[in-house]
């Protein structure tokens, strides 16, 4: 080593007085870029989203109302929630690359969904994002489908006439959750579930352990001793693990049955393969594992999505008799039926040429979708630091949520009546619906993500809708008693939905 290079006090002075001031100057730059920056108002921490939890979306409202985008400060993120179209745009398409699920939201969904599309960012999203898209535009399950809902809409509208005919009272939610459990276990898995006639315990008890597990999912969102549970197996955690035991028996079954049903089918051709589970299997490798993720993400996307969309339909209806009455009117006169001689007929006369005539039925199932939309809060991770359009800034690591419930309700959105129920505001002056931007309209989100089942969910939602109506008067069984929601992954109806129905009789 070279005498005095790293002994000379007078060399070791100055270098330490350079990269003071270096690191001087580049923590008073910082300082002052931090300083420089603006973040969204602070509207409180995610206690108060604990202690709010069983209102949460009525508290998360009043927040967007004074401020259209807020934070909540937590142990260790922030969480910015939006209402802002411009900023939903920004994160839903414009910087799409930078807003996923994150490794937070991942763990916390993980349990329930596992690696499906609706927890999952990169390669695994995409890979299942591309053979979703295929199946979903498949003119094979188009028509399956319609046959499967129709089916399923005259099943059910033979439960409500027997119940009308005998003067009782009926939870319509929970007809329409098993009915569209039915539906969407035949079309996405072949399988006759039955559940809504009452012939399978196996299949309701699957119902209620997938709904009670969607809740204590979302709970884990406040609950930051969530994880300490799950070590211990304690408490909520507890439950959700035996929740979780109960839909793995179930799900892993169907799909052992599947694959036996496939190996010992010597009839190959495309119309025995029309279920959703048989053409992925053709497609993809055999991980049931895998099958189960993708099998319980269609299952929250199929059942839950619609079954609570109809249900609030209904609720609003049974609210605004006039626009019951005329949405019934539309239905006959569209479908051309004249008289209803059997339940089956009438729900085969709801074809897709008569739906797309039925420009106010679809105003009103979408106006529901506004006030009540099935996914009420969705959140993603900031990977990056951004600014949004607003011109705040978003951190790293930041818990970025867009609320599909509080932007139907928001003045500076949708008018001085947002908070009415008017499907006209759907209607051009012929008559004829109009949609809005998804990014102002954000049920089905938007962007690369905009919801595949889509038109999959209008259509099954307007056959049971069409059929229901064309035959039947829905009256709330107590309309003193305050309705509010379940707070869960997907928008229910606490406690269900009891109905008085009547028939309808042709003058």
């Amino acid at each position: 080593m070279a005498p005095g290079f790293v002994s000379d006090p007078i060399f070791f002075t100055a270098s330490a007085l350079v990269l003071a001031l270096a690191l001087a100057r580049l923590f008073a730059k910082t300082w002052e870029r931090r300083r420089s920056r603006k973040y969204h108002p602070v509207a409180g921490t995610v206690l108060n989203q604990l202690l709010n939890f069983g209102r949460l979306h009525h508290y998360m409202t009043d927040l967007a109302g004074r401020h259209r985008t807020y934070r909540l400060l937590g142990p260790l993120r922030s969480e910015v929630y939006t209402s802002d179209p411009a900023n939903v745009e920004h994160m839903l398409k414009t910087n799409f690359e930078n807003y996923g699920k994150g490794w937070h939201n991942y763990t916390i969904l993980k349990d329930l969904l596992g690696d499906g599309i609706f927890a999952v960012d990169g390669d695994k999203w995409r890979q299942q994002r591309k053979v979703s898209s295929y199946e979903f535009s498949t003119k094979v399950l188009r028509d399956f489908s319609s046959v499967v809902f129709q089916r399923n809409a005259a099943k059910l509208a033979n439960i409500l006439s027997e119940a009308a005919s005998a003067n009782q009272i009926v939870d319509i939610q929970d007809l329409f959750m098993k009915s569209t459990l039915d539906s969407i276990f035949k079309v996405a898995f072949g399988v006759e579930l039955d559940s809504m006639c009452g012939t399978s315990e196996e299949g309701a008890e699957f119902s209620r352990a997938f709904d009670d597990a969607s809740a204590m999912t979302l709970w884990r969102y406040v609950d930051v001793s969530w994880k300490i549970k799950k070590f211990l197996n304690i408490g909520s955690e507890a439950a959700l693990k035996k929740n979780v035991r109960i839909i793995d028996n179930f799900v892993y079954k169907l799909i052992r049955r599947k694959i036996e049903q496939m190996h010992n089918s010597t009839d190959n051709t495309s119309m025995k393969k029309e279920d959703i589970l048989s053409r992925f299997l053709q497609v993809t490798e055999t991980d049931q594992t895998y099958l189960r993720d993708i099998i319980l993400n269609f299952i929250i996307a199929g059942k839950d999505t619609t079954a609570a969309t109809l249900s609030w339909f209904i609720y609003m209806l049974c609210k605004h008799p006039t626009i019951q009455e005329k949405v019934a009117r539309e239905v006959k006169q569209m479908s051309n039926v004249k008289e209803i001689s059997d339940f089956s007929s009438c729900a085969a006369s709801m074809g897709e040429e008569a739906l797309e005539k039925m420009h106010y039925l679809h105003a009103t199932i979408t106006e529901t979708l506004r006030l009540y939309p099935a996914l009420p809060v969705d959140a993603k991770i900031c990977f990056s630091d951004d600014v949004f359009p607003d011109g705040f800034n978003v951190r790293e690591g930041d818990m970025v949520s867009f609320q599909p419930y509080a932007m139907g309700r928001m003045k500076f959105i949708w008018g001085d009546d947002a908070e009415d129920f008017r499907p006209e505001r759907w209607l051009d002056s012929n008559g004829v619906f109009q949609p809005e931007s998804p990014f102002k309209f954000t049920a089905f989100q938007a962007g690369p993500r905009i919801c595949l089942g889509k038109e999959f969910a209008y259509r099954q939602m307007k056959i049971f809708s069409a059929v229901l109506l064309s035959c039947f008067t829905f009256k709330l069984a107590d309309a003193k008693k305050p309705v509010n929601y379940r707070t869960m992954i997907n928008l229910h109806i606490d406690g269900g939905l009891p109905v008085s129905i009547t028939r309808r009789y042709e003058s």
